[in-house]
């Protein structure tokens, strides 16, 4: 780790922010909510099962990538937010064989801007998979504070119920965006639910 790392992780404690975030436009808000519409971006992907440690666990893999375990030795900049997709079915292939794992989550770090398929280095780890993201439209709700399962069950709860008086349907599952370390003062964290949306027909 750099001097450079090392002191934006000592930032991080209190919420100070270095990282690059993708770029959106707002185009519209709903009360807290916000409707955003993304560019394409390239994330870095890994899923593992559900478990009490998946969230650790995941999270090691994806770093191992970003700090140098890809083909090209190369150290990538850290970039906020983390996704984090807790699926309730996940396909898992095997040489011979096609299983389903019940309660996977699948964790994403989202590349600089700067890389592409073309120039994102490899990953050493077969578990790390490269990731094109198309454009998207999502509806996104912030919220600080803990972690916890019971926490983001509410603040999904009010994104959802916030959509069904407004002009925005889900498209697909609410999921989980994190912007700060766990060692992060809880109450300086930048969290945020959000799911896919489109226009209502």
């Amino acid at each position: 780790m750099t001097i450079g790392q090392l002191f934006d992780s000592a930032l991080s404690v209190f919420g100070v922010r270095t990282a690059e975030e993708p770029h959106y436009d707002i185009v519209e808000r709903i009360g807290e909510v916000e409707i955003r519409r993304y560019g394409p971006r390239l994330a870095a992907e890994t899923t593992v099962a559900s478990s009490d440690n998946a969230m650790n666990e995941a999270f090691f893999i994806l770093a191992g990538y970003i700090f140098g375990s890809n083909q090209k030795k190369q150290d990538i900049a850290m970039t906020a937010p983390v996704g984090i997709d807790r699926s309730q079915e996940i396909a898992m292939t095997a040489p011979v064989a096609m299983e389903s794992v019940q309660g996977a989550l699948t964790m994403r770090f989202f590349l600089p801007a700067s890389f592409s398929l073309g120039n994102a280095p490899e990953p050493n780890d077969k578990r790390v998979k490269l990731v094109p993201i198309g454009e998207e439209t999502l509806a996104a709700l912030r919220y600080s504070g803990t972690w916890s399962e019971e926490t983001r069950k509410q603040e999904e709860r009010k994104l959802i119920a916030a959509l069904q008086v407004s002009r925005w349907q889900a498209n697909g599952e609410p999921f989980t965006q994190l912007y700060d370390p766990p060692f992060t003062i809880s109450f300086l964290r930048r969290n945020k639910v959000a799911v896919r949306v489109a226009p209502r027909s």
